[in-house]
Order: structure tokens, then sequence, then C-alpha cells
């Protein structure tokens, strides 16, 4: 008898990944909620979502025997809606509330972790003395409670950035704020979580650095299992963007086996179960000290390539296994490349997109450069700042994935295809900058 398998804003990519995965020809994979209506759409309506996503199941004919997602907020909380109306296995919706927010979370680590969390505060930026409320030093992060892909993140240097930064969040953390007003009318929160630092506040947090990784994991039954580390380099401007993720990470095992004890407790705090994670590290090798940036609850599409070319199966798998009550074997090391990388082709200033390259042309690369998945992610005529789910401080235009023997091998490879990939922009002149304002 094969399983029925749910998936949240399921689209053509992920679906291949997850056609690879161990035991597929068992699952029929059916797309819950549009991808469309989940990722970066105009407005956020959970109410819409979940009505819409309980049709799909309705008009599947069958009972779902798991439910799984793997996008950011609030796909995380419309999983732990839809699981309970169905009684699969997963977290909470309170905890993954408290999880995603990122105040609120901070909280419950310094309670377990406080070396391992910065300094940090909230702030109501739409109260008139805002300025006055702050207590950090500068330098520091500004970002929404609730977010994701560095949107609406600012780094505040000097009394100017901070208006700057206030400005731009008032104007814009309505975004993700008003979703999750809906979510907390649905939750019953536990009494240490201050409710009254809702969804439109901000967090301010002093910087932290060093070589960052992320932990791939799952918590079942209480029990937290790290599978995976992926090491991940940014680069421009306050080192703001991602510039490519690497696998498997090249930490020292000492390091590792830190971050393991580290990313039980962390998980452990925030009361999750029976969810597969991921949590983001700083290791400042000087101070040899850890610190942990952020934790979400699910795993990171990012990555799933990156598991599919080195140990032979997407960790879909484990997302699987764990919505299917069953323990993961993951990973196996079956995978064809010794090292696997994601770049993220980015561009610094605005423009137009006058060229994308065709699929024949993208298919042919794939060719030309083996071992290699291309997403371009603008179309032509888009203007770069007028995309939904920008970071601040760059555009990104194209994902490539790569697999191959050795890091060096692949940064080569990567500059080169670059030189052959047909994405032209025309560049903004500052006066039509000037009138788009």
């Amino acid at each position: 008898m094969k399983k029925h398998v749910f998936v949240v804003g399921l689209d053509d990519f992920n679906l291949n990944l997850l056609q690879g995965i161990r035991r597929a020809e068992d699952y029929v994979f059916h797309g819950l909620v549009p991808y469309k209506l989940v990722v970066n759409p105009a407005s956020y309506c959970i109410d819409e979502m979940v009505e819409v996503g309980l049709r799909d199941i309705e008009e599947s004919g069958v009972t779902p025997d798991a439910i799984i997602g793997h996008w950011d907020f609030p796909t995380t909380a419309l999983l732990a809606l839809f699981r309970e109306k169905f009684d699969l296995p997963g977290p909470t919706l309170e905890s993954i509330l408290i999880s995603d927010h990122k105040y609120w979370s901070r909280l419950r680590h310094a309670k377990v972790i406080p070396e391992s969390i910065p300094d940090f505060q909230s702030l109501d930026p739409f109260d008139p003395a805002a300025e006055e409320a702050v207590e950090l030093t500068f330098p520091f992060w500004m970002k929404p409670v609730i977010g994701f892909s560095s949107q609406m993140v600012y780094y505040v240097s000097d009394s100017s950035e901070f208006h700057d930064a206030l400005a731009a969040l008032r104007d814009g953390i309505a975004r993700f704020g008003h979703p999750f007003e809906q979510l907390m009318r649905r939750a019953d929160l536990p009494p240490d979580i201050p409710a009254e630092i809702d969804a439109h506040h901000c967090v301010l947090e002093k910087p932290i650095d060093g070589w960052q990784c992320t932990q791939e994991g799952y918590v079942q039954n209480g029990e937290v299992v790290i599978y995976g580390t992926v090491d991940s380099i940014r680069e421009g401007e306050f080192r703001s963007s991602f510039a490519r993720y690497e696998f498997p990470s090249q930490l020292p095992e000492p390091i590792k086996a830190k971050l393991d004890r580290l990313s039980e407790q962390a998980i452990t705090a925030l009361g999750l179960d029976d969810t597969p994670f991921n949590i983001e590290y700083f290791w400042d090798e000087a101070a040899d000290r850890i610190w942990l940036l952020e934790i979400n609850t699910r795993l990171s599409k990012s990555h799933s390539p990156l598991f599919a070319d080195v140990t032979g199966a997407s960790h879909h798998e484990v997302a699987v296994d764990v919505a299917l009550g069953r323990r993961p074997d993951f990973p196996r090391w079956e995978g064809p490349y010794n090292v696997s990388i994601k770049f993220m082709l980015r561009r610094l200033e605005d423009g137009v997109v006058i060229r994308v390259p065709t699929q024949a042309e993208i298919e042919q690369l794939e060719r030309d450069f083996p071992g290699t998945r291309i997403q371009i992610e603008v179309e032509k005529g888009d203007r770069l700042s007028e995309l939904p789910g920008n970071e601040v401080y760059s555009y990104e235009v194209a994902v490539i994935f790569m697999g191959g023997q050795d890091r060096l091998e692949l940064e080569r490879r990567y500059r080169e295809l670059v030189e052959c990939l047909p994405l032209e922009f025309r560049a903004i002149p500052s006066r039509d900058a000037g009138e788009a304002e």
C-alpha cells in the first residue's frame, strides 16, 4: 500500500529531489497549497491558506499519511495546523511560533546556553521614543522578529543608520507581523513567553562573526540527531550576503562535537519534537567560542542537492521518515561526488533584466558542466529592486549547484560557467532611480 505524502508549496525542483529518495516508489506525493500562495506572495493570509490546504486534501480523495514542507514562515506553522487536524506526528504550533520568533527563541536559549547567545533586546519600531529605548551600543543588527532570507535586516552603526532602518521596518514589518498575529490567535502560549512582544517588534543583536556553518538534524520522540554540517560562506559589505554553501563541512571534529551538544540543548529548550531542523552557528576561532545565530524548524531546501550529490539522496528523505513516524537511516554516503557547493550569483547594483538563458541553453550548460544544476531567479523585464524576497544589500539572480571531487575544482568550474551564462542586465541611471523613489 503506497503512502500519501502531502507537500506544502510543492514545486518541480523539490519534487525531483523527493523522487530520488529511498523508497520513493512507495510514496505518492501531493501538492498542498500552491507554491505561489506560500512563497513570497503579495500578502500572507493564513485563513485562506488553511482553507485551500484542507480543500486540496479533500479533493485528493485520500487521507494524508504524512505532511511535510521545506519553506520558511508561514509554511512551518501551516504544517503544525494540518498535522494536528489529521493527528499526524509533528511539533506543536506553540513550539513552532516560539522557534520562529527571533526574540522569544533568544529568551529560551539565553536560559540554557547563555555563553553562545549575543547581547540582544526587543524594540517597538513604532515607539516615538524608540531611539531612547535602545540599550545596546553601536554597531548592532536590527531585524524584524519574524522574517527570513535576510529580508529587512539592517546593520546599524550610528544614529543616522538607525533612523533609516527604523523607517524601513515601520513600512515593511506588517508583511510578516499580520500573519503571525493570525497564528497567535490559534495558539496557547506558555507563561514564560511575553506575548506583548508581538510580531510587529524588532530584535536588536550585537554582531557575531567567525566560521559560519549550519547543522542539519531532526528530533524524534525527544531524541536530537545531527546528520550533517554545511559551511556557509558570506561576502559583501558587513559579510551580509551568502555567496555559497559547501558540503561536507571542513570544521574540526572537536568543534562539530561541541555543536552537537549545543544543538541538543537548543532544540530541547524550544519544546520541539518530531521535526527536521537546521541550526546556524558561528565559530570564533580566535576566542574558541561558538555563537548560535538562529534555528529553522525545517530542513534547508538549499542544502538538499548538496546531500543528493554527496550522500546519494536529498535529506527530504529525513523529513518524510520523521513525518511517517519512522526512524531515518541517513546519510549513507553513496553519492557520486566528494564535495558539493551551492553558488549564489548576486548583483550588488539595481538593474533591469534584459536577457535570460533559454531552457535549451541551460540544459546545454548543464551538459557542458557535468554535475551542475542551474536555477535562474529572475525573468526578462524584472527590475531587481522591485522583486519580492530580496535582502537589503544585494540581489540574488541565479543559483548554481555543482558536485565534484574537490572545492578548488568546483570554484574554477563555477567561474567558467558564469562567463558562459547568458544573463544580462541594464543598469539603472541615477535619474531613473530618483524617479522611482
